[in-house]
């Protein structure tokens, strides 16, 4: 069994080795030990999930001791590296938000998500997000766990500015955060490959795309240059959408075909062990 350190610091070597790290996003448990039995290398968890689950919209509104328990249950439940969405870090100010990375590697997890991106659609000052990063940074580090951080950037996904001026905009964000101490790139909702390669190029460290079913495939992007792929929230979604049409058949018709081919009963519960 690996480390804390260990295994943070094969989840950093990661986003350097030739083959593209493919990272699934957990919010619970069994959805992590199924991703992990797959051969998933790492397993990130992601915050819309884990806020669904538990009845509560993305965004730092579940209370954070609840979040960060989930996390720890997960942590706790699998040998693979964890990284946690934490959102914007349950925190402005450098206490809270430290509060919050002292949870979040007592937990287990080895890398985190941190993004720009606010609640009420606009993103926060460059310079301010900079400056958590780097006291993330710093903070980690004196603990003697660098977490890996992954610095997201909204600007495409809260379509921020105009959009001539976007790519520009990502770029000096990118270069901010990398230079405060972040590991890598995170820019969702970008699915052309003339973007995403431009991107490539133009950022000096490793690059996350978020993959959906209409992006680009894993092997193209691998030759890309692309670094990183996460789903997000894409499988939790996916499998709400399933109860809803189960949900659905069930009160109007009155059948039960989408209830075929289950997980059996007995496997379900080996996702437990």
């Amino acid at each position: 069994m690996l480390s804390q350190l260990e295994k943070a610091q094969a989840f950093r070597q990661s986003h350097f080795d030739p083959n593209i790290l493919v990272l699934p996003n957990a919010w619970d448990v069994a959805s992590a030990k199924i991703f992990e039995r797959k051969g998933f290398s790492a397993v990130g968890t992601t915050s819309a999930g884990i806020a669904a689950s538990l009845g509560y919209p993305d965004g730092e509104f579940v209370p954070k001791e609840l979040f960060i328990t989930i996390i720890k249950r997960i942590t706790e439940s699998l040998s693979v590296p964890i990284t946690a969405d934490i959102v914007n870090g349950y925190g402005t100010h450098p206490t809270p938000l430290l509060e919050t990375i002292q949870s979040i590697i007592d937990c287990g997890a080895v890398g985190i998500n941190i993004e720009d991106g606010l609640v009420n659609g606009t993103l926060a000052d460059i310079d301010h997000q900079s400056e958590k990063i780097q006291a993330i940074r710093t903070f980690s580090n004196s603990l003697g766990l660098p977490l890996v951080i992954n610095a997201r950037i909204d600007t495409y996904w809260a379509h921020i500015g105009d959009p001539t001026d976007r790519y520009d905009h990502t770029i000096q964000r990118a270069i901010s955060y990398l230079a405060a101490g972040a590991d890598s790139i995170f820019i969702p909702s970008i699915k052309d490959p003339v973007i995403i390669q431009s991107f490539v190029t133009a950022i000096d460290g490793p690059i996350n795309i978020l993959v959906g079913p209409d992006s680009p495939s894993i092997q193209e992007l691998e030759q890309w240059g692309v670094a990183r792929v996460s789903f997000g929230s894409g499988p939790i979604r996916k499998i709400y959408a399933q109860v809803e049409a189960i949900a659905e058949e069930i009160a109007r018709k009155g059948s039960y075909h989408t209830l075929a081919d289950p997980m059996p009963y007995a496997t379900l519960n080996h996702l437990s062990e």
